[in-house]
């Protein structure tokens, strides 16, 4: 065996599943041996491979090490294979976890080979399993760095407990936290302002694409974006680079088969059978569950046929279902679907089904929602008519924005939009029914959605508008959103929405607090769009367009 095949497999017993163009950055070793190398191995049978792609990472193949190759690496480094199951993520209970996060693993190794071609070869790397870390890495130069990740799954309470554990142990020499989206970067930027070493943030996709020079990554006092490499020299020489107990257990993994077979795919190895467009779905139906078919693929971008075949694999996976509520169709994850993405994201598998499953209470009792098992999603179904009109409003954003030229940077749904502030020293919020980012020629546009179904004597108008007034007389929209949001109010009929203009007028007024209302109704809607001239303010008769 010669040397390149032999630092291919130590990398891989130290970093399984790297994919061979990020094996060549963090190793140091050029693309060309490590793919010479690496095509060695798998002929011998030391390495295997399994196919996987994400959202934010295009297909590819990630490598790891088989029982032989286990055994032979033990022998080369005269080690017991015991010892190297133990000091290295290699056993078959590494790999299991290692592959029900394997979309996140991919993250996380894409950021490592950023740093690696901005610092140069990783000298080490280490994954956890329990620590609020989810990995360390220690540069060429010794200076230390943590990684936490935030996915779509992980509530904000639960991230934010993790990140007050990172407090409990000396800290690395920098953190850097990667979030799924701007609303979780602006949540964890208010968490870590006080962190005792340099931390940067990033949107997971923007750090992927921006690699080591391009500026992506925010520091907590909310300058502008920076390189990596830019933020990698405020590492400070001081940092721990952690460690955590062994597992427990520890045993050889058996080899790898991932079964084309429908259905018969382990749970660990889900992550490697979907596809991209498959897992996109998955994350849109835990976000909107009992979404109508046609509401699903207008979020996805896909023709009829296609989002067919997606729901089609899923369902046979056991991961998604239609059921039938009335006369209607909806889509929704099932136990095995929730505990896919709690997975991912080192989220409670409890939580998420406690919340969100869609599992009958009483198999033989026809499917309404005193009938369903999760309390959130049973919520949503006892409010259809108000979840779907919230889903079309969300559907139709989406299918206009392909049309106009605009990116929807960030669609969430009612749980992940809610906001919590502190005025006049009591803690408030504001829950719209939605929240989402679009962007367009450089410019931002976050807003913030109310569908109103039961505002309609002015007094619950003025209500209604009161958390706004408190939000708005603060300095946490322009903070919570990186940008001044906007506030759309629907209502189902023109007469209401005329009486809550006015109300909305005299309430401001009074207050002095501006509230940048946009307030529409579903005729006008239908009729224009979200983007187009649905849309009226306060003291203007003309309809206006709230994304200009």
């Amino acid at each position: 065996m010669n040397g390149p095949q032999l630092q291919v497999m130590e990398r891989l017993a130290a970093m399984p599943l790297l994919d061979r163009i990020e094996l060549a950055g963090v190793s140091g070793i050029s693309t060309r041996a490590v793919y010479t190398a690496a095509d060695a191995l798998d002929r011998a049978g030391l390495t295997a491979a399994v196919s996987h792609a994400s959202p934010i990472i295009s297909p590819t193949k990630r490598l790891m090490l088989t029982a032989d190759g286990l055994r032979h690496l033990a022998r080369e480094r005269s080690v017991l294979i015991e010892e190297l199951l133990r000091i290295r993520p290699v056993s078959g209970q590494w790999r299991r976890i290692l592959l029900q996060r394997l979309d996140a693993a991919a993250a996380v190794y894409r950021v490592t080979a950023s740093i690696a071609t901005a610092r140069g070869p990783v000298r080490q790397f280490r994954w956890f399993r329990a620590s609020p870390l989810d990995a360390a890495i220690m540069l060429a130069d010794g200076r230390t760095v943590g990684i936490v990740r935030q996915g779509a799954a992980l509530g904000r309470t639960a991230f934010a407990k993790r990140l007050l554990r990172l407090g409990d142990a000396e800290p690395p020499g920098a953190l850097l936290v990667l979030a799924s989206d701007p609303s979780r970067l602006e949540h964890a930027r208010r968490l870590l302002g006080r962190f005792p070493v340099p931390v940067f943030l990033a949107v997971e996709a923007r750090a992927i694409k921006a690699g080591a020079y391009r500026p992506a990554w925010h520091a907590p006092s909310g300058a502008r974006a920076a390189s990596l490499q830019a933020a990698l020299v405020q590492v400070s020489p001081e940092g721990e680079f952690h460690a955590e107990d062994p597992p427990l257990r520890a045993t050889i993994p058996e080899d790898l088969l991932v079964s084309e077979a429908e259905g018969d795919a382990p749970d660990h190895l889900l992550p490697a059978c979907l596809k991209e467009t498959e897992k996109r779905a998955l994350d849109l139906l835990a976000a909107w569950p009992w979404l109508a078919p046609a509401h699903l693929r207008a979020l996805l971008g896909v023709r009829a046929p296609r989002l067919s075949q997606v729901m089609g694999r899923l369902r046979r996976l056991g991961l998604a279902l239609a059921s039938s509520t009335g006369d209607d169709r909806r889509l929704a994850l099932t136990d095995r679907g929730l505990a896919l993405l709690a997975r991912r994201d080192r989220a409670s598998v409890g939580d998420a089904r406690r919340h969100w499953s869609v599992r009958p209470l009483d198999a033989e009792a026809p499917p309404t929602w005193r009938n369903v098992s999760g309390a959130r999603s049973r919520q949503l179904l006892r409010n259809i008519g108000h979840t779907e009109a919230v889903h079309s409003f969300m559907a139709a954003l989406a299918v206009q924005s392909r049309e106009l030229g605009f990116d929807l940077v960030q669609l969430d749904p009612p749980h992940r939009s809610a906001v919590f502030f502190r005025h006049d020293g009591r803690l408030h919020s504001v829950r719209p029914d939605a929240s989402g980012v679009l962007r367009r020629d450089g410019r931002t546009f976050p807003f913030l959605l109310e569908w109103e179904r039961r505002a309609v004597r002015p007094a619950t108008m003025a209500v209604r508008i009161a958390p706004y007034l408190r939000y708005f007389a603060s300095a946490r929209p322009g903070d919570d959103h990186a940008a001044q949001p906007i506030v759309l109010v629907v209502f189902e009929n023109d007469l209401t929405a005329t009486h809550f203009l006015r109300v909305a007028r005299r309430e401001t007024a009074r207050s002095g607090v501006r509230v940048p209302l946009f307030v529409s109704n579903r005729e006008l809607l239908e009729r224009h769009g979200p983007l187009g001239p649905a849309w009226r303010i306060p003291g203007i008769t003309e309809a206006v367009v709230a994304f200009p």
